[in-house]
């Protein structure tokens, strides 16, 4: 099993498709890594020799944020809106939708669970 920035990536998927399972890379990304190192997208993870292995692993420290390091960053980034104040850091504050999405009868993840209304009659 390859280990690649702190995660076991699945050894009998494709490269492009494994590589997505770091926090931080999606297929724009894995499909750029690939084109890098010249690996070809259809050959799979258990394929590969341990010097391809060490070239994904160090492009991918070289030249993207991360797992950690992203999760710190995007982290930092909520809690900075949430300091100034701004409407989005209200929203963020208030577990709402920031995006502008309606409230009145969706955004229930982000919501939680319906709270029933006392003495509501039906």
């Amino acid at each position: 099993m390859a280990r690649i920035a702190g995660v076991n990536i699945p050894t009998n998927k494709r490269v492009h498709v494994a590589l997505r399972y770091i926090h931080g890379i999606g297929p724009k990304h894995a499909h750029d890594i690939c084109t890098k190192i010249g690996i070809e997208e259809s050959r799979r993870v258990n394929q590969l020799s341990e010097s391809e292995v060490i070239q994904i692993r160090e492009t991918i420290d070289r030249e993207y944020l991360v797992e950690g390091d992203l999760r710190r960053e995007v982290a930092m980034n909520i809690k900075r809106l949430m300091d100034l104040g701004s409407y989005r850091g209200l929203r963020h504050r208030k577990s709402l939708p920031v995006r502008g999405q309606r409230t009145h009868t969706n955004a229930r993840t982000r919501k939680g669970p319906a709270k029933p209304i006392a003495g509501k009659k039906k």
